[in-house]
């Protein structure tokens, strides 16, 4: 399956379609299809942009994607590195939710997998508790042949409507009006934006790379997004934070507020509690007591 910009056309000859991932890093750009894109992050970390949410990924977590959802799995920086040599893997499943509801799902016993795929249109993330069984049920999927494959798939959908708990991401409308040259406009504010976080980014600055005045560019960004640049700015700051504080050789809380573009420890513990909920030293003892 080729992946270009917004579109992925899939072979007309299959209704489902398995996709397996082994590169340096993820697909670097922002991009959306007409499938629901069913994920599971084998190898790799890094940050998921869905709609308007964010937040980091690592392997083991599996993601359903919405029909026409702006999406990108961004990996970390260290990826890019080739001289770390470091590489990511994922299995995905892609299968148009039209054609199944007007094939397969127009029957009355597959009620509940309807009200899954119009709760797929913001984004889910399957909890961890069952995330095992979704992934053994995915494996199946891509071991099967022919009408088997349909009979696993329907089971993996009837499995994961059952689950209590999937995580809607998204906050914005289920409907994305997005054309696709606005769409590369956006995929380059997410890029430029990702790539100099740690800078004190400008207005002005990243309108620029939007080709907008300031203030066409501050309307445009809130229509799409539904939260203000310094928000997704911030929101972005706060994800690489996580990472860090997280990782295998965490440094002193100011550190990483420096580290991650805040001018001052002041306002990082301020701006990470207002996108976490607590505040940088809670978040780190209430991790290191999930991993004990």
């Amino acid at each position: 399956m080729k992946v270009v910009q917004f579109t992925i056309p899939v072979a007309g000859d299959r209704s489902i379609v398995v996709q397996e991932e082994k590169l340096p890093h993820f697909y670097n750009h922002l991009h959306r299809h007409k499938e629901i894109q069913i994920t599971w992050i084998i190898e790799g970390t890094g940050t998921l942009i869905a709609g308007n949410y964010m937040q980091p990924f690592k392997a083991g977590e599996v993601y359903l994607l919405g029909a026409n959802q702006p999406h990108l799995f961004k990996s970390d920086p260290v990826y890019f590195d080739q001289r770390r040599k470091k590489k990511v893997q994922a299995l995905s499943l892609f299968f148009n939710p039209v054609q199944f509801t007007q094939t397969v799902l127009s029957l009355p016993e597959t009620k509940n997998i309807k009200r899954l795929i119009e709760q797929s249109s913001m984004g889910l993330q399957v909890p961890a508790a069952s995330a095992k069984k979704i992934i053994a049920e995915m494996l199946l999927v891509k071991e099967a042949k022919q009408a088997y494959i349909l009979a696993a798939f329907l089971h993996l959908l009837q499995t994961l409507s059952s689950i209590k708990g999937n995580r809607i991401l998204a906050s914005a409308s289920t409907h994305y009006s997005i054309s696709d040259t606005e769409g590369l406009r956006m995929n380059d504010v997410y890029r430029y934006t990702m790539e100099h976080y740690t800078d004190q980014i400008k207005l002005k600055e990243i309108a620029g790379v939007a080709h907008l005045t300031v203030q066409a560019f501050c309307r445009y960004f809130k229509k799409h997004t539904r939260k203000t640049y310094i928000s997704f700015v911030n929101e972005i700051r706060i994800n690489e934070a996580c990472k860090k504080m997280t990782g295998a050789d965490v440094t002193s809380i100011s550190s990483i507020a420096y580290e991650t573009g805040f001018s001052s420890a002041v306002s990082f513990n301020r701006v990470f509690k207002q996108v976490t909920g607590v505040s940088p030293s809670r978040y780190i003892t209430d991790y290191r007591q999930q991993v004990n």
